[in-house]
């Protein structure tokens, strides 16, 4: 059975993405990390997401995360790592995700074989994945893969995630959307993050995202309320068509039978630690 691109495209949105992100949001990643002297929460978000590449500076995570403000990400980096080192970072963060999940998913569906076989999947997936000009992916591929099944899940979502991550960003400079306006046309969809959380986690300001917005208008990109166009909604869905393209091999590998259990299983997951409280209610939009 062929893979059609939009059912790979809900498995990572509504499966593999969020159940990832739970730990950005998760009391236990903050007390984790503030045993190791790490607690703002900015510093807390740059260093776990980063130290899969090792004790790097504020230039290369602006240039694998693409959308943070580099004078913000240099408050941070490489500072931090005079705190903590990267392995004690990698090593927090399975923990908080440990406790996350636990604390979220509850005894029996941490220990049921559907969340195994989830896992199993989902490791699956990662086989397909490419190295090549995918820097967040393939640092985090060289991690190994955790026992337990709620954390081999969390891993093998957090390959799937970079490793699409990382082909997003060769479409937004397709695209030619910077920063700012990639952050502010995906918040004009109504899945990307409020301006609240993009200023506090991603460190642009008010001036900043005004500037984009007008940036965007005369592209015609977005009309004079912030709502995207006609012509906006189709440069989104181009990116995502994009995006799906560069991200195929690992759905193709799994088959087409594999992904919609993969999304099965997953989505069930995530609707429980959703309804457990794993994300802020201002978060997106």
């Amino acid at each position: 059975m062929t893979i059609r691109p939009l059912a790979a495209r809900h498995c990572w949105h509504g499966a593999i993405n969020p159940l990832h992100s739970t730990i950005y949001f998760s009391p236990d990643t903050a007390k984790e990390f503030a045993a190791l002297g790490i607690t703002d929460p900015v510093a807390v978000n740059l260093a776990q997401r980063s130290a899969a590449m090792g004790a790097v500076g504020a230039g290369s995570v602006t240039a694998t995360f693409y959308n943070y403000s580099h004078a913000h990400v240099a408050r941070y980096l490489p500072a931090v790592w005079d705190t903590a080192t990267p392995e004690q970072v990698l090593a927090a963060r399975l923990r908080a995700a440990d406790t996350t999940l636990r604390r979220l998913l509850g005894p029996d569906t941490i220990a049921s074989p559907e969340l195994a076989e989830a896992a199993d999947l989902a490791i699956r997936a990662t086989e397909g994945c490419t190295r090549h000009a995918r820097t967040l992916y393939a640092a985090h591929a060289d991690l190994p893969v955790p026992e337990e099944p709620h954390l081999r899940l969390w891993h093998a979502a957090t390959l799937l995630r970079e490793h699409r991550g990382d082909g997003h960003l060769a479409a937004l400079l397709l695209a030619g959307l910077d920063p700012v306006e990639a952050l502010l046309s995906h918040t004009a969809t109504g899945k990307g993050m409020s301006p609240k959380w993009i200023k506090r986690i991603r460190g642009w300001d008010q001036a900043d995202l005004d500037a984009a917005a007008d940036r965007l208008r005369a592209r015609g990109v977005l009309d004079a309320d912030g709502t995207l166009t006609e012509q906006g909604a189709a440069l989104r869905e181009q990116l995502e068509t994009d995006t799906d393209r560069l991200d195929a091999a690992p759905y193709e590998h799994l088959g087409a039978t594999g992904l919609a259990r993969l999304a099965e299983l997953g989505g069930a997951v995530v609707h429980k630690a959703m309804a457990a409280g794993a994300f802020p209610p201002d978060l997106r939009g």
